[in-house]
């Protein structure tokens, strides 16, 4: 791949990043990001797998940001880049061994665990509403305090 095209797409997916950072999700870029989080990972994380595809921008994003308005939510949002940062989303793909790949997509950690995952199918062509009520549930059942 030409660095010129790498360069690009790394502009490209500026906003998409900023979108969830500027909602409070923290970046694991690297492998090594991902597996050191990982492994003091406590309490409840949501983890979106961020891609630049159609369903991400108009359905995944939002619905993930709108849905920690809800009274119970994650302790941590943690987001990798598929399609980006390779590595990081490899590593964190690892996790979730019962799941296929799938981006974007959203797990739902109790520490270490899967407990709620979202796959692609759930996302594309769902209303955001529907996710945002998947999510809701999921956070009423394990983000308890």
């Amino acid at each position: 791949m030409s660095m010129a095209y790498e360069e690009y797409m790394r502009q490209v997916v500026l906003p998409m990043r900023q979108e969830l950072t500027d909602a409070g999700f923290k970046e694991l870029t690297t492998a090594e990001a991902v597996e050191d989080y990982m492994a003091d990972a406590e309490g409840t994380t949501l983890v979106f797998i961020n891609s630049v595809c159609g369903c991400a921008a108009g359905l995944a994003r939002p619905a993930a940001i709108y849905s920690l308005q809800h009274d119970h939510t994650p302790d941590h949002l943690v987001t990798v880049f598929a399609g980006q940062d390779k590595e990081a989303t490899a590593a964190m793909r690892s996790k979730f061994p019962d799941y296929p790949p799938s981006s974007p997509s959203m797990a739902l950690l109790k520490g270490t665990e899967v407990v709620h995952f979202i796959p692609r199918e759930d996302i594309e062509g769902a209303e955001p509403e529907a996710i945002v009520r998947n999510l809701a549930l999921a956070y009423n059942e394990h983000c308890q305090k």
